[in-house]
C-alpha cells in the first residue's frame, strides 16, 4: 500500500512537469496563434552621470527676459529616458544660491524622452533681466554659474554651467523660470 501511493505521488508529480513543459510549446504551435514577440529591453531613466548638460548659446531675447535651451546629452552606450523639469540655480561669485530655484511652466503634458546613445533633449530655460525687477527685489548682481539637476534625478550631485548673467540677488526672488523636457535638440540650426 505504502509503495503504490509513493509510485502514485511520483508520477502525479512528472505528469504536473510533462504539463508545464508541453503548455507553452502547444501555445506557440496552435493554429492562427502567433507566438508573442520576446519582451523589450527595458529603458532605464537617465542618471546624471550619463549625460552632458550644457547651453545652447546664443539664446533669444524678449522684452524683459532671455531664453536659453539647457540641453542634455545622452553620451553613454545605453538608451535611457528623461520625464520632467530640470533643477536650476542660479550662483554668485561667493557660492551662493542668488534668487530661487528656477520656478516650473507647464506648458501642457509632460513627456517621456526617450534618449538614445548620442542624442539630446533640451529645456527652455528663461532668465528675467533684473532691473526689470523694482528695488529692492531687483537689486542686481552678477551670477556666474548655472547649477543644474537633470529631470528625475535631483539627489545626483549637480553640474555646474559657467555662465554669466545679471541675477536677483535676494533669494526670494524668481527669476528663474524652467518648462519640462522635451526631444531633440532646442538650438536653432544645430545638426548632432
Amino acid at each position: 500500500m505504502k509503495i503504490s501511493s509513493r509510485i502514485a505521488r511520483r508520477v502525479g508529480v512528472a505528469a504536473v512537469a510533462v504539463a508545464a513543459i508541453a503548455t507553452p510549446a502547444a501555445a506557440l504551435a496552435a493554429p492562427g496563434g502567433a507566438a508573442r514577440p520576446a519582451a523589450a529591453a527595458a529603458v532605464y531613466r537617465c542618471y546624471q552621470q550619463q549625460l552632458m548638460i550644457w547651453l545652447g548659446i546664443p539664446g533669444g531675447a524678449t522684452a524683459g527676459s532671455l531664453y536659453y535651451p539647457l540641453e542634455f546629452s545622452n553620451v553613454s552606450h545605453h538608451t535611457c529616458t528623461l520625464r520632467g523639469f530640470p533643477g536650476v540655480l542660479a550662483i554668485g561669485p561667493n557660492g551662493k544660491q542668488l534668487g530661487r530655484p528656477a520656478a516650473r511652466v507647464y506648458t501642457g503634458p509632460v513627456p517621456l524622452v526617450t534618449l538614445r546613445p548620442g542624442h539630446s533633449a533640451h529645456a527652455v530655460l528663461q532668465i528675467a533681466i533684473a532691473g526689470v525687477y523694482p528695488p529692492p527685489v531687483g537689486e542686481s548682481v552678477t551670477a556666474i554659474a548655472l547649477k543644474v539637476y537633470a529631470a528625475n534625478d535631483a539627489r545626483a550631485r549637480a553640474r555646474y554651467i559657467m555662465f554669466s548673467f545679471p541675477a536677483c540677488a535676494r533669494r526670494g526672488t524668481d527669476y528663474l523660470h524652467i518648462r519640462a523636457t522635451v526631444p531633440g535638440i532646442g538650438v536653432p540650426m544645430f545638426l548632432s
